[in-house]
């Protein structure tokens, strides 16, 4: 991810999606129908192609104040004027202010990043990454599908916690919690949990399944 052209505070263009989180160097594809985004994309590609991504609760309707910026690395123009886009998330930003809400939400960010860490995170990073594979591999099992794992797996912790936080399903809340994180030992240690619960969860259901069969 290329920080280069970062500065402390800027404005971004937003893109409130409702119960969608995106992670640092994670891909997000996106189909742009609506006037208003029309206009903000067509404004972005002229220039250095980034917005910003924040998610929509969708019990109350309120607007995460904190996002992750996407890049557009690809886009394909329909002949009515829809585009469909390919986004990868860079940094992450927190909101401090809103600048306009039309045509489309401007807000003034800035970045954020994780506290340096002292604690050597890789056992850690080790033991999170066995427990998506066990997880992925009681899935196959208890579904009787082939399920690949995954061959673009983050080795280093940071990147890691990014990644295995952006494959959880249907919890965009925690998801948006460990987004909000600015520590990767306590991101690691959350989803260490998460799937320590999903895992046993899974080797629950998948003996019942044997015992059954």
């Amino acid at each position: 991810m290329d920080f280069s052209s970062s500065v402390a505070v800027r404005e971004l263009p937003l893109f409130p999606l409702p119960e969608m989180v995106l992670f640092p160097g994670r891909r997000l594809p996106l189909h742009i129908f609506e006037f208003r985004y029309r206009m903000l994309m067509n404004t972005i590609l002229q220039g250095d192609r980034r917005f910003g991504v924040l998610m929509i609760d969708p019990a109350t309707g309120e607007i995460a104040k904190v996002g992750c910026c996407a890049e557009v690395i690809h886009y394909q123009r329909m002949p009515d004027d829809r585009m469909k886009i390919m986004t990868l998330g860079q940094q992450r930003f927190r909101v401090l202010d809103y600048v306009r809400d039309t045509p489309y939400r401007v807000g003034l960010v800035e970045w954020i990043e994780d506290e340096p860490v002292e604690e050597n995170l890789e056992p850690l990073a080790e033991q999170v990454d066995r427990l998506l594979r066990d997880v992925v591999r009681l899935s196959a099992k208890l579904t009787s599908q082939d399920i690949d794992f995954p061959e673009d797996v983050p080795d280093l912790p940071l990147e890691l916690s990014y990644w295995v936080a952006s494959t959880l399903y249907g919890v965009s809340l925690e998801q948006q919690s460990l987004l909000e994180m600015q520590n990767t030992l306590a991101r690691l240690e959350r989803e260490s949990e998460i799937l320590t619960s999903t895992r046993n969860n899974l080797a629950a259901r998948t003996a019942l399944k044997d015992v059954l069969e």
